[in-house]
């Protein structure tokens, strides 16, 4: 089972299937249809009946954030719910395809670029929400949006969970996303786009990048350069 974050066409970019159950997906489309609307609803259209508390103030749309920054957005799983929320992204680190060295991977999947990013969210608005994704997605070097990996096993390198089935006022929340840049690729940044017309909330910063691995000598053992003795 492949599982896709936008119901508009867009480009298989990667999935990964285990025996175990897992399924991991991403998928990202053209430049003109980066930014297309996710499965999860969260407008702060206009029309949005989601009261914001008065001693909180949302996050000016189209803002550049930082690592490390927080983000106060109206969120709408859907038409009978919805609230506020702090969104903050702690980090991002590249990762590799070799941390999936347990999973079937197809060739396409073989040439994606993982990322792990830790998020915080709490409820700051007055309603209960839960149980659907935490509503952010990487952007690539193509300005392409990278929805973040869905699975259905604990992936322990970057333990990605959604919200909890009952999220209620002032409950806060850590997760690991997973994106997954397709044809080696590179992550960018992380945004905040629910919807199309809405200017993205996006936030940058260093990536961390895996150390090298050291090399061997002919007899086995690690080299320790020319100064290791």
């Amino acid at each position: 089972m492949l599982v896709t974050g936008s119901k508009t066409r867009v480009t298989r970019a990667a999935a990964l299937c285990l025996a175990t159950g897992l399924v991991v997906a991403s998928c990202g489309g053209s430049n003109d249809e980066a930014g297309q609307k996710p499965t999860v609803t969260t407008s702060p259209s206009p029309s949005s009946t989601v009261k914001v508390p008065q001693a909180v103030a949302l996050t000016e749309v189209g803002a550049d954030l930082s690592f490390g920054d927080t983000a106060t957005v109206i969120y709408e799983p859907d038409q009978k719910s919805g609230t506020v929320l702090d969104l903050r992204v702690e980090k991002a680190e590249q990762g590799s395809i070799k941390d999936f060295s347990g999973f079937i991977l197809d060739d396409q999947t073989k040439k994606s670029t993982p990322y792990y990013v830790d998020v915080q969210v709490k409820n700051v608005g007055e309603g209960t929400v839960g149980g659907q994704a935490v509503p952010l997605w990487g952007v690539d070097g193509e300005n392409t949006l990278l929805p973040p990996a869905r699975f259905t096993a604990t992936f322990d390198r970057c333990p990605s969970d959604p919200l909890p089935k009952k999220f209620e006022p002032e409950d806060s929340f850590s997760t690991c996303l997973v994106f997954l840049a397709p044809n080696e690729g590179a992550m960018k940044a992380v945004s905040f786009r629910p919807n199309q017309q809405f200017d993205p909330i996006q936030w940058t910063g260093e990536i961390l990048t895996p150390k090298p691995e050291p090399k061997k000598t002919q007899g086995g053992k690690k080299s320790k350069g020319k100064n290791g003795g």
